[in-house]
């Protein structure tokens, strides 16, 4: 079974860095649509921020995750710092003590990232959030896993639901958040949120392929 090093997973968040603050501009371009318009603003501001925190120190996966998280949850507004934030807080939560990342514990990263959305808010595939890109891709890893694909190939279907999940957004009718005020009118857009979940989702796979 491919594994990467707790040590070596530190590339992956750098590389969601580099991925948020490649995207800004195209983030907020979609929540302006039907939202504030500073989704992209707001993430850039966090990871950023967490960048700075990470320059000249040697952390592994677990304290990039931690910094990342926390950072998040404390020092950006609106309603994706806290969900973000819990999002990469249960993940280091998972990688803590563990000196090798399998194909198991990706899938308990994923699933203690994807319970904890679901404590904070009551968002369902089909209200056009980031759980339309989220949940399907953990089912799609989880199933792949269980199907026996290896590592590899369980991220490339995780990539593939994540993907499809974020463009069913697009012709969904916003039920959740600010957007549910429009009704019809949110019709016809992507969700930020399930954008730049597809952006991590994408990101985090395309990193660990690399290392492991």
């Amino acid at each position: 079974m491919s594994t990467f090093s707790n040590r070596d997973g530190i590339k992956i968040v750098y590389n969601l860095i580099a991925t948020i603050q490649d995207n800004k501009e195209y983030l907020s371009e979609i929540d302006g649509a039907i939202g504030d318009g500073d989704h992209g603003i707001n993430m850039n501001k966090g990871f950023t921020k967490t960048e700075k925190k990470l320059k000249d120190k040697n952390m592994n996966l677990t304290e990039g995750l931690k910094t990342l998280g926390m950072t998040l949850m404390t020092e950006i507004g609106g309603s994706m710092g806290p969900l973000y934030g819990t999002f990469f807080l249960r993940m280091s939560k998972v990688t803590t003590g563990e000196e090798e990342i399998k194909q198991d514990i990706f899938s308990k990263m994923l699933n203690e990232a994807c319970d904890g959305l679901k404590n904070i808010g009551n968002a369902k595939v089909g209200d056009k959030t980031l759980m339309d890109t989220l949940i399907p891709a953990v089912e799609a890893y989880d199933k792949a896993c269980n199907e026996g694909k290896d590592f590899k190939e369980s991220l490339d279907l995780m990539q593939d639901a994540a993907e499809k999940g974020k463009d069913s957004t697009k012709d969904m009718v916003a039920k959740v958040g600010r957007a549910a005020r429009l009704g019809e009118r949110s019709r016809g857009v992507l969700d930020a949120g399930a954008t730049s979940c597809n952006l991590i989702l994408q990101t985090m796979a395309d990193s660990i392929k690399t290392i492991i």
